[in-house]
């Protein structure tokens, strides 16, 4: 009896920006900070990435492989409220010029470029400490969420991928 299959992260999204999500997953793990794609917030926002590391800090990626779509973004700095770093991500050779205008906020933002096997940070994100109420709860729902994914990978029927 076949079960339905777990699906895939960023699977409605370009092989372009899987590859850059595989990436920056692949470079946080080797800073020993733990990464989650596609993660609902609670302003109904939902982060490409979010990873946490041994301290409990929060980052957040938001990965571009598009101008339009990163000029178009105008709902980013609602991710700020849920970490205490934020992070662009695009792939090389992507136009590098937009992150260093006032919109994009490069004081505040990091950047990292990265393909499906290993990833730079150009640009380290500013730190902005999550106040403890909500460090608690996002890093209680990532735990969660961790969780549901890993029972989902054992039984699909049980827990689908959220």
């Amino acid at each position: 009896m076949n079960q339905p299959a777990v699906a895939e992260c960023l699977a409605d999204a370009p092989p372009q920006a899987r590859d850059v999500a595989r990436g920056v997953s692949r470079l946080f793990f080797h800073a020993d900070r733990m990464t989650l794609c596609e993660v609902p917030l609670g302003n109904g926002r939902r982060a490409d990435i979010m990873a946490i590391d041994g301290r409990g800090q929060i980052a957040i990626v938001e990965i571009k492989v598009s101008r339009a779509d990163l000029l178009g973004d105008g709902k980013w700095p609602d991710y700020l409220d849920y970490c205490d770093r934020f992070y662009w991500a695009v792939p090389p050779g992507f136009d590098l010029s937009p992150f260093e205008g006032e919109q994009l906020r490069p004081a505040v933002a990091g950047l990292i470029v990265a393909d499906r096997y290993e990833a730079q940070v150009l640009r380290e994100a500013a730190c902005r400490p999550l106040p403890g109420a909500r460090r608690k709860a996002e890093t209680l729902r990532f735990a969660r969420r961790a969780a549901r994914r890993v029972l989902g990978s054992l039984d699909p029927a049980l827990v689908a991928f959220d």
